[in-house]
């Protein structure tokens, strides 16, 4: 082996031994805020986790008497985000935090990945809104605003040389798509139609991830993708390869 070659092996990391200190913080909320919940007795839980999920019902002349009132109504569309329904959930929001996540904060640095991830997910309560106005079922968990970050990847980690996991470790070198160019490549698009066809299945063909009966907010979903794929380029900006982020 080279010397050049070398240096590049010892460069780079694959991006699962290297998270992103954003990420981990994001990750170590979610996980402290389930745990916490979890302790609580059973009345005050329920009552904190109506307070902090997004309820469409809020906007309503009942939303009133719902746990919160009308700070809630503010508040709700980013505080939906940290409470999840059930440890399946969590954890499947976390991997893909992890997966797609990292990739953005490398790319924004910590500060404008979180900017970044409440665009996503406020996007994504408000889709909810449009199209369930009115109901009482609250919509809990980070999956819109995931769903965000993994449209926001898909803007510049098809692009670049190298494979996908090397270009996910160092994203900042890499190019962001133009929208033109998204909806031109046809990677992207078939990526596209499976991720809208998975959302499909779950929203429309009523599938569960869990026992535990809780519906999937597939609308959120892509209302947070829409953002995240449409709305990136407002946070992006180019910076040295060098420059440690997260």
């Amino acid at each position: 082996m080279d010397d050049q070659h070398r240096a590049g092996s010892h460069r780079f990391k694959p991006p699962i031994f290297n998270v992103p200190g954003s990420v981990l913080v994001a990750l170590v909320v979610l996980i402290t805020v389930y745990f916490s919940l979890n302790l609580l007795p059973w009345e005050e839980r329920i009552n904190l986790l109506l307070t902090l999920a997004f309820i469409p019902a809020r906007y309503t002349a009942a939303g009133a008497d719902l746990p919160g009132g009308a700070v809630a109504g503010v508040t709700s569309f980013a505080t939906y985000m940290l409470v999840h329904g059930s440890l399946v959930h969590l954890l499947v929001n976390g991997l893909w935090m992890l997966a797609f996540g990292s990739a953005v904060a490398r790319r924004l640095g910590g500060a404008r990945f979180f900017a970044f991830t409440l665009f996503c997910g406020v996007a994504a309560a408000f889709a909810h809104l449009l199209v369930h106005f009115g109901e009482a079922v609250p919509v809990v968990g980070a999956s819109g605003a995931v769903s965000g970050h993994m449209a926001g990847a898909i803007r510049f980690l098809f692009g670049g040389q190298g494979s996908l996991l090397e270009r996910s470790a160092d994203p900042a070198r890499l190019p962001l798509a133009t929208i033109r160019q998204t909806f031109t490549d046809r990677r992207i698009l078939i990526f596209l139609g499976i991720w809208l066809a998975v959302n499909a299945l779950f929203g429309l063909g009523n599938v569960r991830l869990d026992g535990s009966g809780a519906g999937i907010a597939w609308v959120a979903h892509i209302g947070g993708f829409a953002a995240g794929l449409l709305g990136i380029g407002m946070f992006d900006t180019p910076r040295s390869p060098s420059v440690q982020r997260g």
